[in-house]
């Protein structure tokens, strides 16, 4: 497994951690550092809805290997007026 990264999108399921029985959406923030077991790590996020919007901050205990990752490949839109929006 690649190391994560802030920002990666995470699918979350049961491989991870036997309480995620339903498959969750997880935009990551940081890998915790706190003590864990062999193969374990602590992950800061967000669980996402299906529209891919953050819906509950959350931190969970899971097993990487049962993670699947999806790097992000584009840069995160910043809020504000568009250039379009400046010049009118």
């Amino acid at each position: 497994m690649t190391a994560l990264r802030a920002g990666d999108l995470l699918y979350v399921t049961q491989a991870a951690s036997v309480q995620f029985t339903r498959p969750v959406a997880f935009r990551l923030i940081r890998v915790l550092d706190r003590p864990t077991y062999d193969g374990w790590v602590w992950l800061d996020g967000y669980q996402l809805d299906t529209a891919g919007d953050a819906v509950a901050r959350r931190s969970i205990f899971v097993q990487p290997a049962g993670l699947l990752v999806r790097r992000r490949t584009a840069p995160v839109p910043t809020a504000g007026r568009s250039r379009a929006a400046v010049r009118a």
